[in-house]
């Protein structure tokens, strides 16, 4: 923010007035574009998630004039609104916090998918063993456990508790899924086509 603030002092200080504000228009506009851009890859995000049946149907409902995923987008910005009273250093510490976690789950599922699966059919394969690819993740292993440590409490106490409350809600959903409390699409798409081969038969 610093080095922005002086950009414009210097275009301020070169050209005037009107080039100082140009730019602060820019990083304004710029700014509202990058988060429509994240906003709306959240918002489809939610939707496959509701299409896998990971999440309840009405997760994916679109709007009738523009098809846009409302109930997602209304969702993913109450969360935006939820954590803006954090300072910013937080937010961030708090994103790499869990985007460590997020990678260090995928490595350790990586390798254990290998170690179970190793004959398994797979689009593309690393041409290595399992003491290969266990040295291979290591190396970011380390890093990502590096920004973890040097998070600080806020930053512990707010990923402990996403991360409680995203087990929490996978076991909810199981949960009433099995009791039919809600409604999800993939059942729905079994039962139809449970329902086609009776027919056929």
């Amino acid at each position: 923010m610093i080095g922005i603030l002086g950009s414009w002092r210097m275009r301020q200080m070169i050209a005037g007035n009107w080039l100082k504000i140009w730019v602060e228009v820019g990083a304004v506009l710029s700014g509202i574009g990058l988060y429509e851009a994240q906003l709306s890859s959240c918002a489809y995000q939610m939707i496959g998630m509701a299409e896998l049946g990971l999440v309840p149907k009405w997760f994916a409902s679109r709007s009738k004039w523009f098809g846009t995923p409302w109930l997602a987008i209304l969702l993913s910005t109450s969360i935006t609104l939820a954590v803006s009273f954090m300072s910013f250093e937080n937010i961030i510490a708090s994103a790499n916090f869990l985007y460590s976690l997020g990678m260090l789950l995928e490595f350790s599922s990586f390798i254990r998918l290998r170690y179970k699966y190793p004959t398994m059919k797979r689009p593309y394969r690393v041409p290595m063993r399992i003491p290969g690819l266990i040295i291979m993740c290591l190396v970011p292993t380390g890093f990502l456990i590096f920004v973890m440590v040097i998070g600080s409490w806020v930053v512990y106490v707010i990923s402990a508790g996403l991360t409680a409350l995203g087990v929490a809600m996978y076991l909810a959903m199981g949960y009433c899924r099995s009791r039919g409390l809600l409604k999800f699409i993939k059942e729905e798409l079994v039962v139809k086509e449970v329902g086609t081969k009776i027919e056929e038969a």
